[in-house]
């Protein structure tokens, strides 16, 4: 554990891939992932993490390495302080649609809906205007009527199927340590799940990212607080029973097609 400025920065190498030499004796060991967990000031976290999954941010489909990233703040007005955010929206197959539609990630459609607000979601509940900030202003993200999210990826601009290496999020405020957490898999098989730290005082964000360099990502899943957003529902720290938590910027690294 490394302390930088007020965070708290990790990065831990979890397992052992290997092979046995005629010895009995591991060869070649090889970290299963690498995890980079960190409250309060980000800064150190965020560029480490994208160090991992790839130092050039890619703006147009047709890379093969490099990373993606997602906030919410161009997201157009129609879509934004309302529930009619679509599944699909960063990753368009039209043609004519810009670049900045065609990411690789599609959020499953699990039977309710994705919500990008501006008000910090006062407009659902206004004592929510005092506990959700967002990380890269103004627009903040949390899918309604579940707290689990899952994301699949996509070839850029295409509907093929695609894997990444690495996938990371920060999150606003998380008061429970056991409240918010990422997993990760490959096809059926769990590569593990990865908490995200209580954030700070005088900081709302948090931030978990884990990157697999010897596995493929095919679906995210993203649980994030143990309550839902609703008119009337408080977070624990206005006084309510649920650690309730929304979503900002998504990084992960270049989507590739599977293999």
């Amino acid at each position: 554990m490394i302390v930088l400025s007020q965070a708290v920065f990790f990065l831990v190498a979890g397992g052992l891939s290997a092979c046995k030499k005629n010895d009995g004796t591991l060869s070649n060991p090889q970290p299963v992932a690498t995890v980079v967990s960190a409250s309060g000031d980000l800064t150190a976290a965020l560029t480490g993490f994208r160090h991992l999954i790839g130092d050039s941010l890619n703006a147009v489909p047709g890379k093969t390495s490099g990373r993606r990233e997602i906030n919410w703040d161009g997201v157009p007005a129609n879509l934004t302080n309302n529930d009619n955010f679509p599944f699909d929206f960063f990753n368009s197959t039209d043609a004519n649609a810009a670049n900045g539609r065609k990411r690789g990630l599609v959020y499953q459609n699990t039977g309710t809906a994705f919500r990008v607000d501006s008000t910090d979601f006062a407009s659902i509940d206004p004592s929510y205007a005092t506990e959700f900030v967002a990380f890269s202003p103004k627009k903040l993200f949390t899918y309604l009527g579940n707290n689990i999210t899952d994301l699949l990826f996509k070839v850029p601009g295409t509907n093929t199927d695609a894997t990444v290496k690495g996938f990371g999020l920060i999150f606003s405020d998380v008061d429970d340590a056991n409240s918010t957490s990422v997993e990760f898999f490959n096809g059926l098989q769990t590569l593990g799940v990865f908490k995200a730290p209580v954030h700070q005082a005088g900081s709302s964000f948090s931030f978990v990212g884990v990157y697999f360099p010897n596995d493929k990502v095919t679906r995210v899943r993203i649980t994030a607080g143990n309550g839902v957003l609703a008119a009337g529902v408080k977070d624990v720290s206005q006084g309510g029973s649920k650690d309730l938590v929304v979503m900002d910027d998504f990084l992960y690294s270049e989507p590739l097609p599977i293999q």
